[in-house]
């Protein structure tokens, strides 16, 4: 049987393919304030909304990190994709990395916006009770939000966030992705891998910053390279979106090809 295509949208007629995976808290369109910095006379960019969240909040699915990786290569197959570079941002790491692992020919290059490593995000007591709270209560999001971005952003941008992840994503898809990417390790399967790895992370991230990189995905990946951002935390995408859009760019041009 066929598997159901999650929706996309594709900007960009250049020869150099990606597909880029959106954060816990939204969808596709978290990628919008950068969108206007690509280059689209060198790539093609596919941007997918996971099952539960933007377009397919009516999709139904399993909601983990292996359906997203699964649901990527279908969105490859359809557009006629041989070959591609993959972005994950943050969750969209994790089932970037599964991509990778599943179809490693086709993988090009992979970048990690502010990502969560292949051995995943253990949470245990406050932490635990602080993000499945997330799922129902909006003021859990919000201490989420302003806590990874370093206490750097006004009531009105974490409001904002708040708001957009409320109505982008449904109560199970959030609580199925928190359950997938907080219990998934696997760290073992990526080690020594060779494809080609950007990790971008904010100077303000306190949790999935720099130090989290170089103890993960730059031992795990013997040709990562390492990009810190000032001005953000832990959303780039919304936060210095034209200087992401450069880094990555700067990075594709040499794998996505």
């Amino acid at each position: 049987m066929a598997r159901d295509v999650i929706p996309y949208e594709v900007q960009g007629s250049g020869a150099g393919r990606v597909i880029l995976l959106h954060h816990w808290f939204g969808d596709r369109t978290a990628f919008a304030p950068m969108r206007e910095h690509l280059n689209g006379e060198a790539f093609s960019y596919a941007f997918p909304d996971c099952r539960g969240c933007g377009e397919a909040q009516q999709m139904a699915g399993a909601f983990t990190m292996e359906e997203i990786a699964a649901d990527v290569l279908a969105v490859a197959d359809e557009l006629d994709w041989d070959t591609f570079s993959v972005v994950g941002h943050s969750m969209g790491a994790i089932a970037a990395q599964l991509v990778l692992l599943n179809a490693p020919d086709r993988v090009r290059s992979l970048i990690g916006v502010a990502p969560m490593p292949a051995s995943g995000f253990p949470l245990e007591g406050e932490y635990r009770d602080l993000f499945y709270g997330a799922v129902e209560n909006p003021a859990n999001r919000r201490a989420i939000i302003d806590t990874v971005t370093g206490g750097q952003e006004d009531d009105a941008w974490l409001d904002a966030m708040v708001s957009r992840s409320l109505a982008r994503t449904t109560p199970e898809a959030f609580r199925g992705y928190l359950e997938s990417w907080s219990t998934t390790d696997f760290h073992e399967r990526v080690r020594g891998n060779r494809t080609p790895v950007l990790v971008v992370t904010g100077a303000h991230d306190p949790v999935l910053g720099a130090d989290a990189a170089r103890g993960t995905w730059l031992e795990w990946y013997p040709n990562a390279e390492l990009d810190v951002l000032d001005g953000c935390g832990h959303f780039p995408t919304e936060e210095t979106p034209q200087a992401l859009a450069a880094s990555l760019v700067q990075f594709l041009s040499r794998f996505a090809k």
